[in-house]
């Protein structure tokens, strides 16, 4: 079994540093930029992801209404294991609206229920919740009570009412990860690691897959607002 915390401040190291690990090793799963290991590409995006999740849970201040919020599934038996987190941002000037950025829930712990809980949570709070995710996983979402709205690039845009809200949320900038010293310097690995063409093939490969997910997207939400 587990315990839901919600936090509105940073949680202690040993709880981010499971988070972080989590978001790398769940990085197919979570991120729209869904490339497989395969991909030489993979460990790039892997470190933006972790670095984006990284500034989110830095930046997390009670006081500042748009703050990311996160709420952990703790292990029952063991509260220092973390079983599951979503993270989400409250939207600005509409208190009872928010959107999902990620979610994760160990491997091992899946179809218990985890993932519903912390949703549930986080509409309890907020009921006009927002989220994007891949066409294969917006069947999982409207058992949830998630309905479509509309394709946006590779994802699908879902809410809990027909409509988005109105207001600012406080997104992470990845251009000056994706310009930062680091990232320069794991491409610069990675294009000696397996070489230029390699590297240009992995690009060639990551559009071809973000061109897939976008028309599956698009087919999605026009069969779905066709029946509705």
């Amino acid at each position: 079994m587990f315990t839901l915390v919600h936090l509105d401040t940073p949680p202690p190291e040993s709880l981010k540093s499971q988070i972080l690990q989590m978001v790398v090793d769940y990085f197919s799963d979570i991120s729209p930029v869904s490339l497989t290991p395969s991909n030489p590409l993979y460990q790039l995006y892997q470190y933006v992801i972790g670095y984006e999740m990284h500034l989110y849970l830095q930046a997390m201040d009670s006081a500042l209404e748009t703050s990311a919020r996160l709420i952990l599934a703790l292990d029952d038996l063991d509260p220092s294991q973390v079983l599951g987190f979503a993270l989400y941002l409250p939207v600005k000037d509409a208190p009872e609206a928010c959107s999902l950025a990620y979610m994760a829930v160990q491997a091992s712990q899946r179809r218990h229920g985890i993932a519903r809980a912390m949703l549930q949570q986080m509409i309890s709070r907020h009921p006009h919740a927002e989220l994007a995710c891949v066409a294969s996983k917006v069947p999982t979402f409207e058992a949830m009570g998630f309905q479509v709205l509309a394709a946006r690039g590779p994802q699908v845009l879902m809410n809990t009412r027909d409509y988005s809200a109105d207001g600012m949320l406080a997104v992470q900038d990845l251009a000056p990860i994706f310009q930062s010293k680091e990232v320069r310097q794991i491409h610069a690995y990675l294009v000696k690691q397996h070489g230029k063409r390699a590297m240009s093939d992995a690009e060639k490969q990551r559009d071809r897959q973000l061109d897939q997910l976008t028309q599956q997207a698009q087919v999605l939400v026009r069969e779905r607002l066709i029946v509705h």
